[in-house]
């Protein structure tokens, strides 16, 4: 215990207390995009304007490394250049940056340039670093959020550019989405047969919320973008999957960040709590389903209590101390 409390106080000084920290970059406000549309590939769904005006590191491509300190120290992840892209997507559109557009195609360049084969020969974008999870995800592991938000990314650069490599890696990639974790893929069936994208490949799967949504509009915007029958069913099962599993999420005073098999629960944070709003949100104009309309507007007054967010930072700060 006494080793977990220096952990955490080593995490918690390098982290807040650095300007060039990861989180710097993962937590802006979650906004939707109005300029979104869901008919067609076009901006994306949530701003990220606070990723688009990103200060960290860069290499000298213009790609940005985040620097996670201590042993793992600078590290390209590919969610970050995936939503760093996005984000300036959005600028090119909405402001007409012709600098932002530079920006954007770079970051699809280096996705395209490296995917790589795993074990079973699938195409997936690998974190060279060890991160400490449920379980420690060794260095070379991938991820579902990972593979759908650098779907999103390769779909629209071909949308700009005409480039058949960009569609070629984006058709890649989706076999990834629908293909089964032991198979190499990111996907996942239970046993009552509903599909889960998993953002960590870890046994028992843990179901993170925000990252399951996110993936999933990568399938969407394949489907839209190729009208892909495949792609269909895919994000129809998924929906499925989180309009039948939302309850779960639900505490009754705040939601939860994942579903690990723990006695315990991992609360989102603030941060995630305000996330999970915005999605929901996203997702009910999307398909229209009620379900993410009520459940994103029980959860936004879930966080108007003071009491809520007390509850749900000093449960979530007890689950850090005891597990992960």
């Amino acid at each position: 215990m006494r080793n977990r409390f220096h952990y955490l106080r080593r995490v918690f000084s390098s982290y807040l207390f650095t300007k060039t920290n990861p989180l710097s970059f993962w937590h802006g406000e979650p906004e939707v995009n109005s300029r979104a549309v869901y008919d067609r590939i076009g901006p994306y769904y949530m701003r990220f304007d606070y990723k688009a005006d990103y200060k960290g590191l860069m290499d000298n491509r213009g790609v940005p490394m985040l620097h996670y300190h201590g042993r793992i120290g600078p590290q390209y992840n590919p969610i970050a250049v995936a939503q760093y892209g996005l984000a300036h997507y959005n600028r090119w559109i909405s402001e007409d940056q012709p600098a932002s557009r530079d920006i954007f195609l770079r970051q699809a360049e280096w996705l395209t340039d490296t995917l790589s084969p795993n074990d079973h020969g699938m195409p997936v974008w690998r974190h060279h670093f060890d991160f400490d999870y449920f379980q420690t995800l060794k260095s070379g592991w991938y991820s579902g959020l990972a593979q759908g938000q650098g779907l999103s990314m390769l779909l629209r650069a071909h949308r700009v550019t005409g480039k058949r490599r960009y569609r070629k890696a984006a058709d890649d990639v989706f076999m990834t989405m629908k293909t089964g974790i032991g198979d190499g893929g990111v996907l996942y069936q239970d046993a009552e047969g509903f599909l889960w994208i998993e953002e960590y490949l870890v046994d028992p799967p843990t179901h993170i919320l925000n990252g399951f949504i996110w993936a999933l509009w990568g399938v969407y915007d394949y489907w839209l973008y190729t009208n892909d029958a495949g792609a269909k069913t895919l994000f129809d099962a998924c929906i499925r999957t989180i309009s039948s599993s939302l309850h779960r999420y639900d505490t009754g005073y705040w939601s939860l960040y994942e579903l690990s098999p723990l006695p315990l629960k991992m609360m989102a944070s603030p941060f995630y709590h305000r996330l999970h709003i915005v999605q929901l949100d996203i997702l009910y104009r999307m398909t229209g389903l009620p379900v993410f309309q009520k459940t994103a507007n029980r959860w936004a007054l879930y966080s108007q209590k003071k009491w809520n967010r007390t509850r749900s930072l000093a449960e979530k700060a007890i689950f850090k101390l005891i597990y992960y």
